[in-house]
This record gives C-alpha cells, sequence and structure tokens, in this order.
C-alpha cells in the first residue's frame, strides 16, 4: 500500500455527504491501521480571538486574531488540531508530517500563538477526518476522491475558496467540468 501521508484529498463533485461535499482535506496520516486528516478550505463562522476567549486565554498579543478557523471535520469537532509550516518541535503532542509540515493537538502552541510566538503559517481547525483500515482505499476505487501530492502553498499561501481548485490544477484538472457520473467500461 502506497501512503497517502502529506497528500491532499479532494472530493469529487458528485459527493454530497455534508461533512466532505466540496472538501479538500490534507492527510497527515495513512498506514494500515487507517486514515487521519483535516479539511483545510472550510472556514467557520468563528475567528481565532474568538476561539482563544473561549477558552479563557488573552489573545491581545496575537497578530493572527482575525484569522478563521476552519471546520477540520466530523470527527473529535470538540478538539483542535493545528496544521502548520515548520517543526514539531518544541510543541507537546505534535507530529511531523513533511519536512516542513507538522500537526499539533497541544495548548502550549495555542498560548504561544495568543501571544504572537509560533509558526508563522498556520491553520486551526476543530476536529478531523477518519477513515478505517482500508476504508478510503474503497472509497477511492468507488471515484469519491482524487488524491496528489500536497503543496504547502496551497494550504498556506491562498485563500480557502481557492485551495481546492488549486490542488486540482496540480492534476492538471477543473473539476468544474467535471461530471457527477462515473462509468466503467
Amino acid at each position: 500500500m502506497q501512503s497517502l501521508r502529506n497528500h491532499f484529498l479532494l472530493a469529487m463533485p458528485h459527493l454530497e455527504d455534508p461533512n466532505f461535499a466540496g472538501s479538500l482535506s490534507y492527510l497527515c496520516d495513512h498506514d494500515d491501521d487507517g486514515t487521519m486528516g483535516v479539511i483545510v478550505n472550510h472556514p467557520l463562522e468563528l475567528t481565532l480571538d474568538a476561539l482563544l476567549e473561549q477558552l479563557d486565554i488573552d489573545a491581545d498579543a496575537c497578530p493572527a486574531r482575525d484569522q478563521p478557523v476552519y471546520y477540520g471535520g466530523p470527527v473529535h469537532r470538540d478538539r483542535g488540531f493545528i496544521l502548520h509550516r515548520g517543526s514539531a518541535e518544541p510543541w507537546d503532542s505534535s507530529i511531523q508530517v513533511a519536512d516542513d509540515i507538522a500537526l499539533t493537538t497541544s495548548m502550549d502552541m495555542l498560548k504561544a500563538l495568543a501571544r504572537g510566538e509560533g509558526p508563522e503559517q498556520f491553520i486551526v481547525c476543530l476536529g478531523c477526518c477518519g477513515w478505517e483500515a482500508g476504508q478510503l482505499e474503497s472509497e477511492l476505487k468507488e471515484n469519491t476522491w482524487l488524491t496528489v501530492e500536497a503543496q504547502p502553498g496551497v494550504i498556506f499561501d491562498l485563500p480557502p475558496e481557492q485551495r481546492l481548485n488549486a490542488a486540482a490544477g496540480i492534476l492538471g484538472i477543473d473539476l468544474n467540468l467535471l461530471t457527477g457520473e462515473a462509468g466503467h467500461s
């Protein structure tokens, strides 16, 4: 099995599941036990400032206080997942996904961001996506998703509404031209 870690998962236009319709997910882990990722293009009506306030963390020094918080997926919707550029060090509860992308789930990073410290490029997600062993592979065979190796610039340099089409562009595909009907010969 080829690992899809550090890949984008693009929802095909015919995917109508409200949790994933129109979504671009970044896959943080993929092995024989299953797959985990976060949706990176669905901002919530919640800012980082409002989230930090709910957590009783002073955000007066936070330069990114107006940044949106994202719907990361339907699993663990009450937990925060911070996808960021750079190293997993020195953060608690952090994994290095790719050379310059890490995923952190610990409060120490939120507190650092509130102080204006921490990584310059990040997105905060509430919830994540998860697939049991073999589930994602089955959905890929059913033409529910497209995959492509991730490019950090799509996540961190583009507005959320441009990310899905930019990821499709890596494959040379215009999602607007795809039909919802899958064909098999």
